[in-house]
């Protein structure tokens, strides 16, 4: 019956109806004695005694000639028809949307997906299961893993509302980026759930829940923001703590969330009170020093410390913005402001001009805002270098968190802004970098005695124990210096400062040693000035010659960013909780000595400039060196009368030093063997002989017959002797002493009005 050419087979249909008949016929027959179930091709689906019983009518057909597009009458189709060109406006969206984030459109898109299928499913339009469902009901999640598993066998993308359930291995980012990953809806999803998992069951060693009860202590003092340690959550979710420095923007967006989400659920009328709740991160193992920041670590999360140096005054800054069209008072928006652009809109949809547009006051939401200047402190700039400096910006409950002089550790996001100014300065497009803070926290004695191992706190309460500390430790003041002792008393014992006194509400008495060394030129006083700049755990160096009352205590600039008054540190307020070393202090002007008055005994500096009215904290303690007025002291007049120095200054200094360049003979002898044997010691090619022979037999080379034989502590423990000592250690007199103290006053007064 089948025709032998093609050409019989087109001129024959009825031929060819024939055929496709007798050849179901011959399929039927032959499929009757088969087992429907086993004989399957594949074995996926049971075999059928008919095509017809699965695919119904819809048999595949020959494709019909369409429609002719190009036409004779082609032209007819692009004629002008008014009542067709007309826009019904209740359909149409004019609303002006603002930009989304990557994360924000999949959402969107998945969300509406999920409303289209809903209504495919009212109407009758699809049966269920034919098609992926993506479904969040319960009933339906096995069944949706086995269509997504048989999908993920057959090669099919798996699009990002899927992963919300398939995410277990979140880890593997499947050759995506961290900041790619972490924008995906899916992984954003499981972030959010395991952080706010952590946030609800985490306990810590006594047995409480830390964060809740951080939660319920936010809430209790009407706070926006609690800290979580980094440690911890390196320890509980791994892969939270990798993808944070990361990716810290997305990260801390979805830390957020869910700490608000959290929030709300034990508190639910907390919203009324703020609006967000953020993470603060603390504890962030590396830190960084500023000098150090370079280009890989942009748009990651850093720890970072240092001086603040200047501080601008809180102002607002846009955060959820709404125009109005100046033509039509159409309200545009809102629009989320971003923090390196400005968002806004390109014409109005009701009128559609092009402007121009003002801010509706009313409705814009705003956020704190306040820029700080981070400075590297003085203890840590090496020799011969400028200190480098880094703005960072303070938001929300973080602004006015620090004060000009206060030293802080900042962690925070580093990364870059357009500033025209310094294209124009550069001449080609370069970028400024500021850190977006995200945690504040001051340092102070306590957080210096944590970086002490416990091999140090073990030598320094083995060395306390010495009988002869006292004398080992004036040894070690400046061993490179002959003689002295005295002075050398008084620096050690301005390291180490005396307590402090604030009784309550009443007077405050400093416990800081102010010291002023005067004598003749050559005898070493900067020279100690220098030794107690590398000793001490916060000191910062300056000269009189080149110090000015401002330099000195404080002073306002304005800003060239805002235009506005900036507080600025000066050398006193930088050296809070420290030492202030002031060299050639007599060749200071009348004026500049007197503004230091109130810092050297209220230890605060008064601001009241250019609208700025605060008081700043100057809790130092001075050692300054002068020279005699006449060139060399003379003993014969008194301490007053040989230096250019009033009255009221001279008082607030506590220990006065006088050092003289006498003619001794055999002093002299010793100083010459001590300073030649000092430099052959330190020659670059000296040898274990010269060193041998350098060393004196007689001991004079310790600084004289008082301390010989005194062992020196090395200068490194020394330095961690004095940290630790003045934070630890709260001496007292003994009523013995207290007697002593008087008749010794007394005596004093006595011989002053003598002479």
């Amino acid at each position: 019956d089948q025709p032998t050419s093609p050409s019989a087979s087109m001129s024959s249909p009825e031929a060819a109806t024939s055929s496709v008949s007798s050849r179901r016929r011959h399929r039927s027959s032959r499929g009757s004695n088969v087992d429907p179930v086993t004989s399957s091709p594949g074995r996926d689906l049971p075999a059928f005694e008919d095509e017809s019983d699965l695919l119904g009518n819809d048999l595949p057909v020959e494709e019909e000639d369409g429609e002719e597009l190009f036409g004779d009458n082609m032209e007819n189709d692009y004629r002008h028809i008014p009542e067709l060109d007309v826009y019904d406006r209740d359909n149409l969206d004019d609303s002006e949307y603002s930009m989304m984030s990557e994360g924000d459109r999949a959402a969107a898109e998945a969300q509406m997906r999920v409303r289209d299928r809903d209504e495919g499913r009212i109407t009758g339009r699809m049966r269920r299961g034919l098609l992926y469902d993506e479904s969040d009901d319960e009933d339906d999640r096995p069944a949706r893993k086995r269509r997504m598993a048989e999908r993920a066998v057959d090669g099919d993308a798996v699009d990002d509302e899927e992963m919300i359930e398939s995410i277990e291995n979140l880890e593997d980012m499947k050759g995506h980026s961290v900041r790619e990953w972490v924008s995906m809806l899916g992984p954003r999803t499981e972030i959010y759930n395991r952080f706010k998992n952590f946030l609800r069951t985490y306990v810590n060693d006594k047995g409480n829940n830390l964060y809740k009860d951080k939660v319920r202590h936010m809430c209790e003092e009407n706070k926006s923001s609690f800290e979580v340690d980094y440690n911890i959550i390196a320890s509980e979710e791994q892969v939270l703590a990798y993808f944070l420095p990361e990716a810290p923007t997305e990260m801390l967006e979805i830390m957020d969330s869910a700490a608000k989400d959290v929030t709300l659920s034990m508190f639910p009328q907390y919203e009324r009170i703020t609006k967000e709740i953020h993470v603060r991160i603390t504890d962030l193992p590396l830190i960084e020093e500023l000098r150090s920041l370079r280009q890989l670590h942009l748009n990651q999360l850093i720890r970072t410390s240092g001086v603040v140096t200047s501080t601008t005054g809180i102002l607002p800054q846009l955060s959820v913005v709404k125009y109005d069209c100046n033509k039509c008072s159409y309200v545009l928006g809102p629009f989320v402001q971003s923090q390196n652009s400005e968002v806004k809109p390109g014409s109005c949809p009701e009128c559609q001009s092009k402007g121009p547009f003002s801010i509706n006051m009313e409705q814009t939401i705003y956020q704190n805002y306040q820029r700080i200047t981070l400075q590297e402190s003085p203890g840590k700039v090496a020799a011969g270098r400028l200190p480098r400096s880094k703005d960072v910006i303070l938001l929300g409950d973080l602004c006015d968190s620090c004060k000009p002089g206060d030293d802080i550790e900042v962690t925070g996001v580093y990364t870059n802004n357009y500033d025209g100014s310094l294209n124009t300065s550069q001449g080609f497009p370069v970028f400024a970098t500021i850190i977006m803070a995200n945690h504040i926290a001051k340092k102070d004695n306590a957080n210096a005695i944590k970086a002490l191992t416990d091999e140090d706190i073990k030598a320094i309460v083995s060395l306390s124990k010495d009988e002869r500390i006292a004398e080992r430790i004036v040894a070690s003041v400046a061993p490179s210096i002959y003689g002295h002792q005295d002075i050398k008393r008084a620096l050690a014992l301005s390291l180490f400062g005396g307590e402090t006194k604030n009784p309550g509400l009443k007077h405050k008495v400093r416990g800081d040693i102010n010291v002023l060394a005067c004598g003749d030129p050559g005898t070493a006083k900067s020279q100690f000035l220098k030794y107690v700049e590398k000793i001490a755990p916060r000191a910062v160096f300056t000269t009189g010659q080149g110090a000015s009352a401002v330099g000195l205590t404080a002073y306002v600039q304005r800003s060239p960013v805002t235009r506005e008054w900036t507080l600025e540190a000066g050398a006193l307020v930088l050296a809070d909780k420290g030492v202030c070393l002031i060299d050639e202090f007599d060749k200071m002007n009348d004026a500049d000595r007197t503004s230091i008055h109130e810092a050297m005994e209220q230890q605060s500096i008064s601001i009241s400039k250019a609208g700025i009215v605060t008081s700043l904290q100057a809790r130092c303690a001075v050692i300054a060196a002068a020279n005699p007025i006449g060139g060399r002291y003379d003993p014969s007049m008194t301490f007053a009368e040989n230096v250019d120095l009033s009255e009221p200054i001279l008082s607030r200094f506590d220990i006065l030093c006088v050092v003289r360049d006498t003619v001794d003979p055999i002093q002299d002898e010793h100083l010459a063997r001590f300073v030649v044997g000092s430099h052959i010691r330190h020659h670059p090619g000296a040898t274990a002989a010269d060193a041998a022979t350098a060393n004196p037999v007689d001991g004079c080379m310790v600084g004289g017959s008082e301390l010989s034989g005194v062992e020196k502590i090395p200068q490194e423990l020394l330095k961690k002797y004095i940290i630790y000592g003045r934070e630890k250690v709260r001496p007292k007199l003994h009523q013995m002493d207290q007697d002593k103290v008087a008749k010794m006053y007394s005596e004093l007064r006595r011989e002053s009005m003598a002479t």
